[in-house]
């Protein structure tokens, strides 16, 4: 399973020392404001084991992120097929990180690594990325990726209970032939 590096961060598999901070990350309504819910410490955990599962099996998925001076997880960020049931396939990239790691570049940083593995190793058309219609930050992250919005992709989330303001989502799409040189 191949670890990613940037300048500051490096993508890696999943280690036991990650699950406090993760778990942590999970029961914080903050972080977890565009979710439905947030996760028990068992959900945490049976999350972390899917992860490995997929990057032991794939090679690819969601890897845990850390400052690469440091060795601090800081939360995850990778690539993971599209969930069955949604209006559309295709892989999607995402991120979740802690509290104490907004505001420095790291989403976008750690987003951009896997986004670059997706075209550059994995070979693959294009990526896609989702949330709630609210969801600013992770809009322009999106954005600064070079990932295009069209509203006419905007969808009810099925997995988002009825009436619940989280269920209107939109995708942002990046081709690999619109990926600007640089991996910007």
């Amino acid at each position: 399973m191949p670890e990613l590096r940037t300048d500051r961060l490096v993508l890696r598999g999943w280690r036991a020392c990650d699950l406090d901070p993760w778990a942590a990350m999970n029961a914080d309504p903050v972080v977890r404001e565009y979710f439905p819910e947030v996760l028990t410490r068992a959900q945490s955990e049976a999350s972390v084991s899917r992860f490995q599962a997929d990057l032991d099996r794939r090679g690819w998925g969601w890897w845990a992120v850390e400052i690469a001076a440091t060795g601090e997880f800081i939360g995850f960020a990778g690539l993971d097929p599209v969930e069955d049931g949604m209006p559309f396939t295709g892989v999607e990239a995402g991120w979740r990180l802690a509290r104490r790691a907004w505001g420095h570049g790291y989403a976008t940083e750690a987003a951009r690594a896997a986004v670059t593995h997706a075209f550059e190793r994995l070979a693959l058309p294009e990526v896609l990325a989702v949330t709630a219609v609210g969801n600013l930050r992770s809009r322009a992250v999106m954005d600064r990726l070079g990932m295009r919005y069209d509203p006419a992709e905007d969808f009810d989330d099925p997995e988002i209970p009825e009436g619940s303001p989280l269920r209107r989502s939109v995708v942002y799409r990046l081709r690999a032939e619109d990926r600007r040189p640089g991996g910007r």
